[in-house]
C-alpha cells in the first residue's frame, strides 16, 4: 500500500477550516495510507483547536500520523469579500514551509506528497484519481471567481503568469482569445490534460520528489508567487505538469462561498457523482439552459409573432423576451405561445427603439443573466426553414464553434423573397446563433441604429457559416413596408446609419421577386 503525505500550511478562519478538515476526513484511501504535515500558523485560537481536535481524532482511530509545526502567525494575511492580499514575506514563508514538506516526504520515503491549501474542499475520490494518473506532478482542478461578479476561472494555465487568461480572471478579445476559450472548454470535460502552470491542490509523485524540485524564488525570474517558481523549475528539470478535471475541488475563496461549499460537501458525500461507466461526458462552462431564444418585441399582435414563436418553441429551452413598450396584446401572445417553456419577460414602460444599442444591450444583459449555453437571437418576424430543427443538435454539439452565421431572405410576400441591387441580404452570412462564453469581454458597436444584434467582437472566436436559411417576413406586407419607410425617414433622415437609396427602394412598385423553395 502506498504511503501519501498530505501537507498544508494553515492560517484559516474557523468557519472555513471546519469544512476543509471535514473534506480531508472523508478521503477514500483504499489503496494508500495517509499521513499529515500541518503548519499551524493560525492567529485564531478556535482554528488551532479545530486542527488539534482533527489530529487527535486521527490518532485515536489509528488512521494517520501527523507532523505539526507551530508558525509564528506574525506576517499579515488579509482577506475580504473582494480578494486575498498577499505580501512577498508571506509568500516566501509559505515557499519555505512547502519545501520543508517536500524534504520530509523525501527523507521518510513517502510514495507521494499532496499539497493543498486550507480553503479547498477535496472530492473523496480525487487523490485516488491523481495517483492512478501516474503523472509526476498533477493538480486537481478548482474554479474561482478571482474578483466578485466575474467568471469562474481555473487555477491552472498554459504559460507565463496566467496566459491565456487576463490577471483579473477574464478573457478579452484579441490575440489569444480563441485559445483561452478553447482551453476553458476543454477543462470542463473530465480528463487529464497537460498544462504549463498549476498549484494549491497538487500531487507530487515519488519520482519527482527525488529531483531538486522547490518552491523557493528563482532569483532571475520576476514572476510573482511560489507556485510559478515551482512550475518553472519542475519543467526545467524535465517534469511535465498536468491537471485532473475528473473530480474538481471547491474553493472557499470568500465567506460568502460557504453556502455553496455545504452543497458541494453534500453532493460529493457518496459515489453518486462518479463518472459513468461509458466514460466522461462534456460539462458546459455555464449552468443555464442549453438553447435560449432572445427576442425584442413591440406591438406584434397583428403581425407574425404567433407563427414565429410556434416555430421556435419546438427546440428552445428558455426564452428571454424584451417587450419594448407594446400597447396591444403582444404580452399575452408571448405567454400563450410559450406556455410550458421557462420564460423571462420584461416590459419597458417607455420604448427604447430610438436608441437601438441601448435596447440591444438591455436584451443582451437580461439574456446572459440566466447564464445560457447558446443564444438564438431572432427578431419577431424571423424564423428558420423547416429542416433547422433536425440539424440544430449538430450545431449545438460542435465544441470548436462559438458563432454560427446564416443567410437571411427578405420576403416581399408569403412565398417570394426580394432580390435586386438594394435587397440581397441573402448574399452574405450574418450571426444568429452564439455560444455564450462567461467572462469574455463582449464589446458593442455604439451607434443608435444598426448596431447589430450581437456584440461586434464575436468574430474574435471561431465561427462557421451554415446553409440553413432564415425567413424574414418584416417586408412581406405592404402596410409593414410603408410603416418601416416612415420610421427610417424619421429616425435616420440623412441616412447616416443606413443607405438612402435602399430606404427609397422600399416603395418600388415592381421589385424583382424570387419564388421560395423549402
Amino acid at each position: 500500500m502506498k504511503r501519501i503525505l498530505i501537507g498544508s500550511p494553515i492560517r484559516q478562519r474557523p468557519t472555513i477550516l471546519r469544512h476543509f478538515l471535514a473534506s480531508l476526513a472523508r478521503i477514500e484511501a483504499s489503496s494508500f495510507k495517509v499521513d499529515y504535515f500541518f503548519i499551524d500558523d493560525n492567529d485564531n485560537e478556535q482554528s488551532s483547536q479545530l486542527l488539534s481536535d482533527f489530529i487527535s481524532k486521527q490518532k485515536e482511530n489509528n488512521e494517520s500520523e501527523t507532523i505539526l509545526i507551530r508558525g509564528d502567525s506574525i506576517t499579515p494575511y488579509a482577506r475580504d469579500e473582494f480578494t486575498h492580499y498577499w505580501s512577498n514575506d508571506l509568500i516566501d514563508k509559505i515557499a519555505s514551509w512547502k519545501d520543508h514538506m517536500i524534504q520530509t516526504a523525501r527523507e521518510q520515503q513517502y510514495d507521494g506528497l499532496f499539497l493543498i491549501d486550507s480553503d479547498l474542499l477535496i472530492h473523496p475520490e480525487a487523490i485516488e484519481s491523481l495517483i492512478s494518473s501516474e503523472k509526476e506532478i498533477i493538480s486537481t482542478i478548482f474554479w474561482t471567481q478571482w474578483q466578485p461578479n466575474t467568471m469562474e476561472m481555473p487555477q491552472v494555465w498554459l504559460k507565463d503568469t496566467y496566459w491565456p487568461f487576463q490577471s483579473d480572471g477574464t478573457v478579452k478579445a484579441g490575440d489569444g482569445a480563441e485559445a483561452a476559450v478553447m482551453f476553458l472548454m476543454k477543462l470542463r470535460v473530465p480528463g487529464v490534460y497537460q498544462v504549463g502552470g498549476l498549484g494549491a491542490c497538487t500531487y507530487i509523485a515519488r519520482s519527482a520528489l527525488e529531483k531538486p524540485i522547490s518552491f523557493r524564488t528563482i532569483s532571475n525570474v520576476s514572476f510573482w508567487g511560489e507556485d510559478r517558481h515551482f512550475c518553472i523549475r519542475a519543467v526545467a528539470l524535465g517534469i511535465d505538469l498536468y491537471v485532473d478535471t475528473k473530480y474538481p475541488a471547491f474553493h472557499i475563496y470568500r465567506e460568502s462561498d460557504i453556502e455553496r461549499a455545504i452543497l458541494f460537501m453534500e453532493s460529493t458525500h457518496t459515489n453518486s457523482n462518479m463518472l459513468p461507466a461509458q466514460g466522461p461526458t462534456i460539462i458546459m462552462p455555464t449552468a443555464g439552459p442549453k438553447l435560449t431564444l432572445s427576442m425584442i418585441v413591440k406591438n406584434e399582435e397583428e403581425r407574425f409573432l404567433k407563427e414565429v414563436l410556434e416555430h421556435h418553441r419546438q427546440y428552445i429551452d428558455h426564452a428571454v423576451i424584451i417587450d419594448d413598450g407594446s400597447t396591444d396584446h403582444t404580452g399575452e401572445i408571448v405567454h400563450e405561445c410559450l406556455a410550458g417553456i421557462p420564460l423571462t419577460y420584461i416590459k419597458n414602460e417607455n420604448s427604447q427603439f430610438h436608441n437601438e444599442v441601448k435596447l440591444r444591450t438591455q436584451q443582451w444583459e437580461e439574456t446572459i443573466r440566466i447564464r445560457p449555453q447558446w443564444i438564438l437571437n431572432m427578431d419577431a418576424d424571423e424564423y428558420f426553414e423547416q429542416k433547422f430543427k433536425e440539424e440544430l443538435p449538430v450545431l449545438l454539439n460542435d465544441t470548436e464553434t462559438f458563432t454560427y452565421l446564416f443567410r437571411l431572405f427578405d420576403f416581399w410576400s408569403e412565398d417570394h423573397y426580394r432580390e435586386d441591387v438594394y435587397w440581397n441580404a441573402h448574399s452574405v452570412y450574418r450571426p444568429f446563433l452564439l455560444k455564450y462564453v462567461e467572462g469574455f469581454s463582449y464589446v458593442w458597436k455604439q451607434t443608435p441604429q444598426h448596431c447589430g444584434r450581437f456584440p461586434e467582437n464575436i468574430y474574435s472566436l471561431a465561427n462557421k457559416t451554415s446553409n440553413l436559411r432564415v425567413k424574414h417576413f418584416g417586408w412581406a406586407r405592404e402596410q409593414d413596408r410603408l410603416h418601416k419607410y416612415d420610421r427610417y425617414k424619421k429616425l435616420d433622415p440623412d441616412a447616416i446609419y443606413g443607405w438612402k437609396e435602399q430606404y427609397e427602394s422600399i416603395l418600388d412598385e415592381k421589385p424583382n421577386l424570387v419564388k421560395w423553395i423549402e
